[in-house]
């Protein structure tokens, strides 16, 4: 199994920054892609910024150029530097990541998610 761990979620003025941080343990050998999702009340999960190991990343339209993802494969860990922070930016924050377990299988990992509230 593999588990992740998501810190870093808060409280924070508009136009404000939080930096998040997913730490994935457990039976990993290899990680893919590590990315973050992201839902707000009454609203579907949507994708806010992936990574791939080689480096390559992905944004949610909504979120260029104020988000950067970025990972340490070393450590298994991904961040998402979130600046000039908005309301409507306010939602439970979900690390996901997809890879290898030491078992030669598959995995597709969830956190439990961070909450982030952007006050105007």
């Amino acid at each position: 199994q593999v588990q992740l761990v998501e810190s870093g979620g808060g409280l924070v003025q508009a136009g404000g920054s939080l930096r998040l941080s997913c730490a994935a343990s457990g039976s990993v050998w290899r990680i893919n892609t590590m990315g973050w999702y992201r839902q707000a009340p009454g609203k579907q999960r949507e994708f806010v910024a992936s990574i791939h190991t080689r480096g390559s990343t992905n944004y949610a339209d909504s979120v260029k150029g104020r988000f950067t993802i970025s990972r340490d494969n070393a450590k298994n860990t991904v961040h998402l530097q979130m600046n000039t922070l908005k309301s409507e930016d306010t939602a439970v924050y979900y690390c996901n990541a997809d890879g290898m377990t030491t078992s030669i299988t598959n995995f597709n990992s969830w956190g439990q998610g961070t909450q982030v509230t952007v006050s105007s």
